[in-house]
């Protein structure tokens, strides 16, 4: 885990200066793309094609899922103009039945940052009830929808994924047709454009992993101390049932080393 060493002089009485290390915990997003059979769920529509990177603490790792679906149901004319994803090529594909537990085993615990996230939430939400199963994408993520804060930053304008991608100079030239692995990357891309000033979490006095600041502005001889909650025998071996549950079905646990 990353730490950030603070030198701190002549706080509380202190007679010498003194270094403290500050542990942060990492940020894990993953920013998700769909691509269906149609328009709607309601009407029988199912997903084709689902596709995921991974930003840790904002920058994107070598880690990403990508899965084409077999939807068991023909593929509406407009749907395949937009992404050019044919029956034909779906048809040995697996079902979503049997990749579900590792789609989730990706996605646990994160922020799901989607472009239109009632769409992309309301497929998967679908599918999940298709199964018989009673859990939703909110039991197991957090979701951030950027069609919503692009709509709050510029009311008024056109915030498709290609007027954002003009707007802050991203590169979708390869872009021909939709296809949920590369909108994902572009998507990507863009979120870190509008999201660019909060890069730094505030703390601005630190450049690199590890760096001193004086804070000897600063008063700490008032401040109480901090109650510590640990968890119970239970609840780690429960956590620690679930971590497991993870590793296995993704082959990759990031909480496991933290």
């Amino acid at each position: 885990m990353p730490a950030i060493f603070l030198k701190i002089a002549k706080i509380a009485g202190m007679s010498r200066s003194h270094k403290i290390r500050i542990h942060f915990t990492y940020m894990r997003q993953i920013i998700l793309d769909t691509e269906t059979t149609g328009l709607e769920p309601s009407q029988g529509h199912r997903i084709i094609e689902i596709g995921c990177v991974e930003l840790i603490d904002r920058r994107l790792s070598q880690n990403h899922y990508h899965q084409y679906l077999n939807p068991e149901r023909e593929i509406e004319d407009g749907a395949l103009e937009v992404h050019g994803i044919s029956n034909e090529f779906l048809h040995d594909k697996p079902l979503f039945g049997d990749v579900v537990e590792d789609f989730l085993a990706f996605v646990e615990g994160a922020e799901l940052i989607i472009h239109n996230a009632p769409f992309d939430i309301g497929f998967l939400d679908n599918e999940l009830s298709l199964l018989g199963r009673s859990d939703r994408m909110a039991d197991h993520v957090r979701v951030l929808d950027t069609l919503e804060m692009a709509r709050d930053l510029h009311p008024g304008q056109r915030n498709s994924l290609d007027a954002l991608c003009k707007r802050y100079d991203v590169d979708n030239s390869s872009r021909k047709l939709h296809g949920a692995l590369l909108d994902s990357e572009i998507l990507a891309d863009v979120y870190l454009a509008m999201t660019g000033g909060q890069s730094d979490l505030g703390l601005g006095f630190i450049s690199s992993d590890t760096a001193e600041a004086d804070l000897s502005h600063l008063d700490i001889s008032e401040r109480p101390e901090i109650m510590v909650v640990e968890a119970s025998a239970e609840e780690l071996k429960a956590h620690n049932a679930r971590i497991k549950a993870i590793e296995e079905k993704s082959g990759h646990c990031i909480w496991k080393h933290l």
